[in-house]
């Protein structure tokens, strides 16, 4: 029968109480107290009651024990203390520790009831064969009812209250367990919200850009083999050309970052060098002779010892010295530009500045921004572990430098504990189903909702039964407690009576006469008081009475229907 909060069937004793829940020091302090004082209770009371000090330390011994097993073995000790206290008053202490274990730590409500049920006749068995033994007179009805109601008040009552608690605790991590399950698909629901969205965001892209740069290219194409263009015209074509397909294969590398989440990192059939592999800080190179190419006056510098850095900040380098090259050609056309590569001991330095415009330089065409390219910039910088800083400088020109901390590859957290979304961590198949081409197995999740009803129904129903059974108990034990008392006043009642019918009474009266006024039945008051007094008469039928107030024996002796003696001695209780 015993269960506790973890199931161990199977198990040995001696695992089974060192499988018991862990203890932190308060728990073991406080456990060791208690057995202490409950071991001490029952020690001295006993020790008082027989007069042996072995007896009482053997028992003080034996109560420790079962005390700090009550938790392992929850109903064995339940049925040993009841037995004790049914037998030794000094036990009682431990059988409401025993049964406040009990009721908090079997789970199934009919081991619990078996428990009880059989720690209640095993208390008043004991009480009866105890009781006999005293010779106190008691019938068993009486015994059971005198025995039967503290043990429901300290047992019963106990793990009522504890159970109570128990089932409260549970219910509560229930709630907590729903409301975190709650948190995470709210979770899930916006991260796939946001899967959906980047979907669209692409798809848009993809049809839009994606036609457009297509046309470019296509019209430089067939702009660059015209015979009527020189060669100077051709090269300029052809660098237009070039750059539309870079910007393809762009904008097709970054509408797969955003359908699946990551960043392709094997070039596809179609792109060559200009790949998401190669947009690094060892390709900013590649960045400054495109833009001589065109016409510029760019200055590569290069300082300190190269070191590696994580694939995101390596990429976030080449973005930055790109924004940088696309702003000066946008907004100081002609302008000398500097670009500089700084390895510090602890970050790079990735720094673009370019002059002020010169004089009489031709204005380029009207400069179309959207402003949205230094927000990127600061973004990919913060994702990484750095930052980006622009401004004027003094000679009239800008610059713009981003600082990179060195990496081991590994993937950052962002700062708000939220981290980039992987293919392979989508939610689709999880959440209003898969798209179309998802052709992987769809996770199946219990239904929270069906689980928390099917849990609350369990914890209302041992809530209601529990109520129900205090409320039983309580009636029940009020009730015998009630009749109990009521029987114990009329058995002292019975043997009661007052001076003035012993003073009225005269030897010789008729015995019949004189009954009248005796109380009728046998009364446990009395049992055993003629052994206090004189030796009684022979051949003569003797009735004794006390009188509470005065501590008196009062004896009547009759012979021949005739009252042939009375006495009275003191009641040595």
């Amino acid at each position: 029968m015993d269960v506790a909060e973890t199931p161990r069937t199977g198990l040995p004793l001696r695992s089974r109480l060192a499988a018991a829940s862990p203890w932190p020091r308060k728990r073991i302090a406080g456990e060791a107290v208690l057995a202490v004082t409950l071991s001490g209770i029952a020690g001295l009371l006993h020790t008082t009651e027989t007069g042996s000090v072995a007896r009482g330390g053997a028992l003080a011994l034996f109560v420790a024990v079962l005390s700090l097993a009550r938790r392992a073995l929850p109903a064995t000790v339940l049925m040993v203390s009841s037995a004790l206290a049914g037998a030794v008053v000094g036990t009682f202490p431990l059988l409401v520790c025993a049964g406040w274990s009990a009721g908090g730590r079997i789970e199934r409500p009919a081991r619990a009831l078996g428990a009880y049920a059989a720690g209640l006749v095993l208390h008043l068995v004991l009480g009866v064969i105890t009781v006999g033994d005293d010779g106190l007179g008691l019938s068993p009805l009486m015994t059971a009812v005198l025995g039967g109601s503290p043990f429901l008040v300290l047992a019963v009552m106990p793990g009522l209250a504890s159970r109570y608690r128990a089932q409260r605790r549970a219910l509560l991590d229930a709630l907590r367990r729903h409301n975190a399950q709650l948190v995470r698909e709210q979770a899930m629901v916006a991260r796939q919200a946001r899967l959906l969205e980047r979907q669209r965001i692409a798809q848009d892209m993809h049809d839009s850009l994606g036609h457009q740069l297509a046309l470019i290219a296509v019209h430089t194409g067939a702009l660059e083999v015209d015979p009527e263009l020189n060669d100077r015209q051709r090269e300029g074509v052809g660098i237009l050309r070039e750059a539309a397909r870079s910007a393809m294969r762009e904008l097709r590398e970054a509408v797969g970052i955003l359908r699946d989440g990551v960043e392709a990192s094997v070039p596809g059939p179609e792109e060559g060098a200009g790949s998401s592999a190669d947009r690094t800080a060892a390709s900013v190179d590649t960045l400054v002779a495109s833009s001589r190419a065109a016409g510029a006056t760019v200055e590569l510098r290069r300082s300190g010892t190269e070191r590696a850095l994580a694939p995101a900040a390596d990429r976030a380098a080449y973005r930055i010295a790109q924004e940088g090259l696309t702003n000066a050609h946008k907004h100081a056309p002609g302008a000398p530009i500097t670009v500089a590569l700084r390895y510090e001991p602890d970050s790079l330095v990735v720094e673009v500045a370019n002059g002020p415009v010169p004089a009489g330089a031709p204005a380029g065409p009207p400069a179309i921004s959207g402003g949205q390219g230094l927000t990127g910039l600061r973004e990919r910088a913060r994702l990484v572990g750095g930052m980006v800083h622009t401004g004027p400088t003094p000679d009239g020109g800008f610059r713009l430098a981003g600082v990179l901390p060195y990496g081991d590859g590994e993937r950052r957290s962002r700062p708000d504990g939220a981290t980039s979304v992987a293919a392979d961590d989508d939610f689709r198949g999880q959440i209003g189903g898969g798209s179309a081409g998802d052709g992987g197995d769809h996770v199946e999740h219990a239904d929270p909702q069906k689980e928390f009803t099917t849990i609350m129904s369990s914890k209302k129903n041992t809530a209601l039964g529990c109520a129900l059974s205090a409320v039983v108990l309580v009636v029940g034990a009020g009730a015998l407690l009630v009749w109990g008392v009521w029987k114990l006043m009329d058995e002292v009642e019975k043997g009661l009576i007052p001076a003035s019918v012993y003073e009225s009474a005269r030897v010789g009266d008729d015995e019949a006469e004189l009954r009248k006024k005796f109380p009728e039945g046998g009364s446990l008051l009395t049992d055993g008081v003629e052994k206090d007094g004189p030796p009684l008469p022979e051949d003569a039928v003797c009735e004794h009475f006390v009188d509470d107030e005065d501590d008196i024996v009062y004896r009547f002796c009759f012979r021949d229907g005739k009252l042939s003696a009375k006495e009275s001695y003191p009641h040595e209780v």
